[in-house]
C-alpha cells in the first residue's frame, strides 16, 4: 500500500524515530549517562571546591583591637633608663609584679593600680 498515492509529493517517506540526529529517542544527545537525560545539570567546579573545604565551628572573628604587651615593675628596676615613654617601650602596660628600688618617670603608658602605687612609693611618677 502506497501512503502517498493521492499526494502531490510522491517521493516523501515517513519519519523514522529513534535513529539519532535532530529527533528520535536520543534526539542528538548521544547515548547514556547524565548528559543524555532530560533536566540534567552538572554541578559547577566551584561548588565541589566549597564542599571539600573543612567547615570550622564556632566564633572566628578576630579582635580589631591591638593587644598590649606587658612589663612588670621588677623588670623596669633592671633596666638602666629612668624615663620610660611609648617611644622607647612600645605598646605595653605596666603591671605590679616585683619590687622597685629607683625612682622612674613614665609618660603615656597605662599602668595597673598596684604598679602605680609601687612607682610612687619608690619616688617616681606617672604622667
Amino acid at each position: 500500500m502506497d501512503l502517498f498515492k493521492n499526494s502531490k509529493q510522491k517521493g516523501k517517506k515517513s519519519k523514522r524515530v529513534g535513529r539519532g540526529g535532530k529527533r528520535g529517542t536520543t534526539s542528538g544527545r548521544g547515548t547514556k549517562g547524565q548528559k543524555s537525560r532530560a533536566g540534567h545539570r552538572i554541578r559547577p567546579a566551584e561548588r565541589d571546591l566549597l564542599i571539600r573545604i573543612p567547615k570550622l565551628r564556632g566564633f572566628r572573628n578576630k579582635s580589631i583591637q591591638k593587644k598590649l604587651g606587658i612589663i612588670n615593675v621588677g623588670d623596669l628596676n633592671k633596666m638602666a633608663e629612668t624615663a620610660f615613654t611609648k617611644n622607647n617601650l612600645g605598646n605595653i602596660k605596666i603591671l605590679g609584679s616585683g619590687e622597685l628600688n629607683k625612682s622612674i618617670t613614665i609618660t603615656g603608658l597605662p599602668a595597673s593600680k598596684s604598679a602605680r602605687q609601687k612607682i610612687e612609693k619608690a619616688g617616681g611618677k606617672i604622667q
